[in-house]
């Protein structure tokens, strides 16, 4: 038995797993989804990719429109793109109903800036809406359970190829440029 076509793509998306200079990976807790909704508010910084544009572009676009970062250096591109679906529930209410889920490409960057260049109440100067109502640093193994459900797999994949960079970090491996 055959499946019927998909009526709906996915969205191209890109994100960034970004490092500090002792290996924790940020988070930032959405505003939409209160913790009291939903368990897992947290996840890292990503968003669409625009028409013509590429993956890396976009990758440190929305993570300078969602933390205000520019200072950082890239590590590395996940091996390859990675997708999830959206929940039926939520699949035609989440950008107005047109995709299926999101098609993405991560980097895993490190952030060699000051903490005080993070500002996620007032991103990119404030030309852009607050997407976090606040952030931390996290230890890589504990993101998949800090995440919605499902978005959970590509966490899962991402710590797994990720998971030498906090070593690789603290042992100099990934020198600060």
């Amino acid at each position: 038995m055959s499946l019927p076509p998909r009526s709906k793509s996915y969205r191209p998306n890109a994100g960034v797993m970004l490092f500090n200079k002792k290996g924790k990976v940020f988070v930032g807790q959405r505003n939409d989804i209160p913790d009291v909704q939903m368990p897992h508010p947290w996840q890292m910084p990503q968003g669409g990719i625009d028409k013509g544009e590429d993956p890396l572009s976009a990758a440190m676009r929305e993570l300078r429109e969602e933390t205000s970062v520019t200072s950082v250096q890239l590590i590395a591109p996940a091996k390859d793109w990675l997708q999830y679906d959206f929940p039926p529930e939520l699949s035609n209410k989440l950008m107005k109903g047109k995709y299926c889920g999101q098609k993405q490409m991560w980097y895993a960057m490190l952030f060699t800036g000051p903490e005080r260049e993070i500002d996620i109440l007032e991103p990119d100067g404030g030309a852009h809406r607050a997407e976090f109502c606040q952030w931390r640093w996290e230890s890589l193994e504990n993101l998949p359970g800090l995440i919605v459900p499902f978005k959970r797999d590509i966490y899962l994949q991402l710590t797994d190829w990720f998971g030498h960079i906090p070593a690789d970090i603290q042992s100099g491996k990934i020198p600060e440029k």
